[in-house]
This record gives C-alpha cells, structure tokens and sequence, in this order.
C-alpha cells in the first residue's frame, strides 16, 4: 500500500541548528506534559487556554469574565498556548478546562480522548486563513505547488485548508512536501526562502502580507469555513455547566463589542499579540462575531474535516463529532419539554 504521508522537512531555526525533528512533527506533546507540573485546578476556579489572539485575548485583558463569575465562587487561571494543538493535548490532558481553537486541532483531540466537548463556535471566517507565496514566486496556482515545500503548523485550521485546498486542485496530498513548523519558525523559513509557501492564519497572515509583500495564492473562501470553537473537558462541563454558560456569555459580550470596534480591539490586542494595532485591523477585518451552539450545519461541516483527516491516514481511526458536542442544561430543559 502506497504510503500517503508527505516528506516533512525539519528546517533549520534562523538563530542556530535545526530543531528537533520529533518536537516538529509532534501536536503539542511536550508542552503539554509542562502545563501538567503545574497545580491542579482548585475548587471553585476554572484554568483557561488561550492564544494570542481573538476574543479570550480581549476577556482575560478586561477583566470582566472575573466580575462574572464571582457570584459562583469562581476564580479564573490563564495560561498561553502557541496555538491549538498543544491547547488541546493540555485539555486532553486535564491540564486546562476551557479553551479555543480552529477547526482541526479538536478533531485530533477528539481521536484520542472522549473527553473533549465542543461548547460553542464563532461563525466561519474563510478570509482568515490562506496559503501565501513570496511576492516574487513563479507559483501562480494551487496545482503548481506539486513537489513544492509548503510550511504548516501540523494539526491546525490550515492543516485542514491545504488538504482542502490540494483536493480542489487535483494533487494529491502526499505530492507536496510538509514543513511543520510553528508560525515563528515557519516566518523564518518563509522570508529567508528555505520553503515555496506557507499555509498561515491571522493575525500571522496580515502581519506576514504586511512584512514581506507575501502574495496570496488562495484562502479559505469555497475551501475551508475556519470556524474558531470553544472546547472544554466531559468532566468539567459536567461538574460546572453555569460556569461554561457565564464563560461563553462572557464571550458573547465582548464579540457585541469588537463587532463595532475593530480599531479599539486591535489597539488593545496591540501590546499581547507583539503584532502593531493597523496590522490587526487588518486581521480583524476578517474574522467574524457572534458565539453560538453548534447546530447541525455546523457539524456536518466539521465531520467533513474528521472524515478527510481519517481518508488520508491522519486520524487514527473514524470518530463521530456529534459525540463530543456539549448541550446546556437550558437547552436540554426545553428539548425536554417539547418532547412531553
């Protein structure tokens, strides 16, 4: 049987030898046996992982998840993650309890732990995510990546987009070579050339179009919806349902907010992300608002991922994304009397 796993390239790191080829090639596995030294949760709190950028951005700098949440004797720990695959391993993990992430990092989570419960999502935002070329490159085209490099976060939102965006073309995944790397070192490779292209999501998008004059060769838009989830643990959601409803209300407040202020947003995300206030706005531009419950449309779409995943060998084995979708109890209260 043919072997349908790309070559990964382990790049060497601008500022010395070539990284470890298993830390590349891993989701996230050492970092989060890090987040496990640390406490576990006391009673009464909740531990969030966040990245750096987006909503739980803008809810840990303001402070009012805090202020919410003091009526249920509930205190809040934060902790930053790279990006969503090693946020996952740490929710996998017991590590953290509530957390975010694009569309691919849970499917994996999902494979390995039937821990993991989808609370809520944002609706798609396809612009912002895209595959970029150096503003010089010949490549014109998805179907003239063929036998090209391509830089990855392995396991992420764009994961899913170049397996989409390839399938579109009719290359076949395992005729391009994967780079995975974080988007730091996938910046380096980038600028210095080491790879044809690079598959990135905002803010790293804007700011990367911004930098260098990267021209895009396409983004999401008709490929892949780049949906952000809002994920926690079986247990948690279990033992402390009003405390994920105040968190995801929390979140839907400060999403009515950015909605309408996309200047102010960027310039308080500004001084966290590293990335300058005019470039967020770009990024910002293009996500889009409004936390809601996963409905079946939404589902579909993101067992559509797991069953491309598990199609080309990346899932270890089929899993059904319906599984791990978490109900309210409000929701279940009126679905149970509409059924009386």
């Amino acid at each position: 049987m043919t072997d349908r796993t790309p070559r990964a390239l382990a790049l060497p790191s601008p500022a010395g030898p070539a990284p470890n080829r298993r830390l590349l090639l891993s989701t996230g596995l050492g970092l989060a046996a890090a987040v496990l030294l640390r406490p576990a949760r006391a009673a009464g709190s909740i531990r969030i992982g966040y990245q750096k950028y987006g909503s739980l951005v803008l809810l840990k700098g303001r402070g009012t998840l805090e202020t919410a949440l003091q009526p249920l004797g509930t205190t809040v720990t934060w902790s930053e993650f790279p990006s969503g695959p090693p946020l996952m391993e740490a929710l996998n993990a017991g590590a953290v309890d509530f957390g975010s992430a694009g569309e691919a990092p849970p499917i994996f989570a999902q494979g390995v732990s039937a821990e993991l419960r989808y609370v809520a999502t944002e609706p798609p935002a396809p612009r912002g995510e895209a595959i970029l070329v150096p503003k010089d490159s010949p490549i014109r085209s998805v179907a003239e990546l063929r036998g090209r490099t391509i830089a990855l976060n392995k396991g992420s939102n764009v994961h899913y987009l170049l397996v989409r965006a390839l399938e579109q073309a009719g290359i076949p995944y395992d005729a391009v070579k994967l780079a995975f790397l974080a988007p730091a070192d996938a910046n380096a490779a980038f600028v210095r050339g080491s790879v044809d292209a690079w598959a990135i999501w905002d803010p790293f998008l804007a700011a990367a179009e911004r930098a260098t004059g990267a021209r895009l060769l396409t983004d999401g838009q008709g490929i892949a919806p780049n949906r952000q989830f809002y994920l926690s643990r079986r247990g948690f959601t279990d033992a402390s349902p009003e405390v994920v409803s105040t968190v995801l209300k929390a979140i839907g407040e400060v999403d009515a907010w950015a909605a309408g202020h996309a200047e102010s947003a960027a310039a308080e995300l500004a001084p966290s992300v590293g990335i300058p206030a005019p470039i967020l706005s770009v990024a910002l531009g293009r996500l889009s608002y409004g936390v809601a419950p996963l409905d079946a449309t939404v589902i579909a779409d993101q067992q559509k991922v797991a069953d491309a995943f598990h199609g080309l060998g990346l899932l270890p084995k089929p899993i059904r994304v319906a599984d791990a979708v978490w109900t309210p109890p409000e929701r279940r209260a009126e679905a149970q009397g509409a059924n009386r």
